[in-house]
């Protein structure tokens, strides 16, 4: 019966990520994701802060507990700038959009 028990496997994900990124292919399609993990960062962030559930979120938009769990796994479709002030709004925020100068690469 000990092979049932839970046994947690050990995961550093700093040190996963060193290793990976040495893979240009890798690199490539992570640094292309960093925008959408970015964006799901700051919803569940703003979630949390806001104490609310994704249920009292749904709510108060008008829509699904499942469509705020889409929403904020960074499913196949990307939000509509609508949806997002929606969102921003329930949790108490603002929605802010820049769009920042891409820096010059380093001349060696």
């Amino acid at each position: 019966m000990d092979d049932l028990k839970y046994q947690p496997v050990e995961h550093n994900h700093e040190e996963f990520l060193r290793k990976a990124m040495v893979n240009k292919e890798f690199k490539a399609g992570y640094e292309a994701l960093g925008p959408k993990y970015a964006l799901i960062r700051e919803l569940l962030a703003a979630r949390q802060r806001s104490g609310m559930t994704q249920e009292a979120v749904a709510l108060k938009i008008g829509t699904s507990k499942s469509a705020i769990s889409r929403l904020e796994s960074g499913s196949k479709h990307t939000p509509s700038v609508a949806t997002l002030r929606k969102y921003a709004d329930a949790v108490g925020c603002e929605l802010e959009i820049k769009l920042i100068k891409k820096k010059e690469p380093q001349k060696i």
